[in-house]
């Protein structure tokens, strides 16, 4: 949204500069191949994700849910 072309990631974490626009805001929902076709793996040139976010946010608002 404020980003959309993603030179702010371009300047701050060259590693994952040849992704495309598209792909580059969160580069660990690509598939290992088209992260393999721009030199990027997973682990090695930019880390894996810490937290599932999609996870976490379910069982944040389902907490939030039971004491509503």
């Amino acid at each position: 949204k404020f980003d959309p072309s993603g030179n702010y990631i371009r300047k701050w974490v060259p590693e994952i500069s040849a992704l495309p626009d598209k792909l580059i805001h969160a580069p660990w929902e690509n598939s290992s191949i088209v992260l393999n076709d721009h030199g990027i793996s997973l682990g090695k040139q930019y880390p894996k994700p810490i937290v599932d976010l999609k996870h976490s946010r379910k069982r944040a608002l389902d907490a939030y849910n039971k004491i509503k």
